[in-house]
């Protein structure tokens, strides 16, 4: 690669100050929160507008130059790192980061890709609105990327992934050219629905530029409890419960293991233990109203009131305000981050059907245990919705390096028993590089060949974040 070259015509497009070379300035770029991979790039670059993008595009693709779009970084199987050959350019949607428009009466919102999903919470929020998609990473991941990654989260039991909260797209294709689809209609059947090639393509289809997205009814009336249980499946039969009295009310309802808990209270700051008591197991039930008529509190105490009854509870602490609430979302949205600390984690974001959550994770915890004996599973997620993070952190006093070496095998181990149960190897992080080699074993041929067919037909010279998914 020409690098001065490239570089000085891309400063031309979009300024010498957004063309980083100096290996201080790109190094947050370069490296992933789980350490896993470790990038290299001749430049960064920072467009700070569609056409800009549209101009860098169309300059690599006429010279062959292979581009790596990145928005927050907080990607977790490391599609959004360029390669260690050195040849991938990192482009940085940072700078994108306009609110377009708010139309509350239309329930829609439109923004650019690098606008951070909290600030977009908030923009909603000024309205008297809601944008639901939560994530543990809300404050510096950004919308363009938790669309190209079809990301989930704690409330997609009510308002669904991402993929569903998404009304049209902008976006920059591989040549360069840019397709406005940024509609903000809730019916148009007028063929193909291109936008959904781009949700969850992970970057290598096109660039996210913008986004018309949905906007809901912003609750009055909002309930927290934290409880504890004996196992999994108690947790099962109160969901059954739970969404069986409260339906669509119930927004939350997130599983977490005591050892979990124990992580939390070592390494979050401003956690404290909701219960007095330990549990083996914990849920974090929410329900929500945008009524201020309807008796959220009341059908909270009726659902766990039967839930005691049936001997399914051990202890429950409601949340007295919101800040509790938030205290309560704290410890669940800290639950990855503080596994860190504890040394080396390997993770599996997987999903299983509801119903055999509990014996899922019987099956799994006891064959990692036999495989690393000493380790430590922390499995944990969205019980609500089949997504469970199954994290196990290493032995304690383990080597890290010796047990990362492990990887390979205790996903081997842990994804058999995921498909035995008819479940998926990605949940929500997606595929990116580390499970690009997985799909063959998990996905029939004719699907791999019609994702091959659509990534030649519009990036036939495979430009755009080669080497991830396909």
């Amino acid at each position: 690669m020409e690098r001065s070259s490239h570089a000085d015509r891309f400063a031309e497009m979009i300024g010498a100050a957004h063309v980083l070379t100096n290996p201080d300035d790109q190094a947050p770029f370069l490296t992933e929160w789980r350490d896993l991979y470790q990038g290299v790039t001749p430049m960064v670059l920072r467009p700070g507008s569609a056409q800009e993008v549209s101009a860098v595009m169309t300059y690599a693709h006429e010279q062959g130059l292979k581009i790596v779009p990145q928005g927050g970084n907080t990607g977790l199987v490391g599609g959004q790192i360029p390669q260690e050959t050195g040849d991938e350019i990192v482009l940085s949607l940072s700078r994108l980061n306009k609110i377009r428009s708010v139309d509350p009466a239309g329930f829609t919102i439109t923004v650019e890709a690098g606008v951070v999903l909290e600030t977009l919470q908030n923009e909603a929020e000024k309205v008297d609105r809601l944008f639901p998609l939560s994530l543990g990473s809300q404050g510096s991941c950004q919308i363009g990327g938790n669309i190209s990654t079809n990301a989930g989260g704690t409330a997609v039991l009510s308002y669904g992934n991402t993929r569903d909260l998404v009304l049209g797209l902008e976006v920059v294709l591989p040549t360069g050219e840019i397709w406005n689809g940024l509609r903000t209609l809730r019916k148009d059947n007028t063929g193909y629905d291109l936008k959904q090639l781009f949700i969850g393509g992970e970057g290598t289809l096109g660039i996210i530029t913008a986004a018309a997205l949905k906007l809901f009814p912003k609750p009055k009336k909002l309930e927290a409890a934290f409880i504890g249980l004996p196992n999994p499946q108690a947790a099962l039969k109160l969901f059954s419960l739970a969404k069986g009295q409260a339906g669509p009310v119930l927004t939350g309802f997130e599983i977490m293991p005591r050892i979990g808990i124990e992580f939390c209270l070592r390494h979050l700051e401003g956690s404290r233990d909701p219960l007095e008591g330990t549990h083996p197991w914990y849920i974090l039930m929410e329900l929500s109203s945008a009524s201020d008529a309807f008796p959220v509190r009341d059908l909270m105490e009726s659902i766990l009131g039967e839930a005691f009854e049936a001997g399914l509870v051990e202890d429950a602490a409601f949340a007295q305000n919101l800040s509790q609430v938030q205290d309560f979302w704290h410890i669940r949205h800290g639950m990855s981050e503080v596994q860190k600390p504890e040394g080396g984690s390997i993770k599996h974001d997987v999903s299983v059907p509801v119903a055999v959550i509990p014996d899922f994770l019987d099956k799994a915890m006891a064959a990692v245990e036999e495989l690393v004996p000493g380790c430590r599973p922390v499995p944990f997620g969205h019980m609500g919705d089949g997504n469970i993070h199954f994290n196990v952190s290493q032995p304690v006093g383990a080597d890290k390096d010796d047990y990362i070496a492990g990887w390979d095998a205790m996903n081997a181990v842990v994804h058999g028993i995921v498909l035995d149960f008819g479940g998926s190897i990605s949940a929500e992080h997606g595929i990116g590089r580390l499970k690009r080699n997985l799909l063959a074993e998990v996905k029939p041929e004719i699907e791999l060949d019609l994702m091959r067919r659509i990534k030649s037909a519009l990036d036939p010279k495979n430009l755009l974040s080669p080497g991830r998914v396909v």
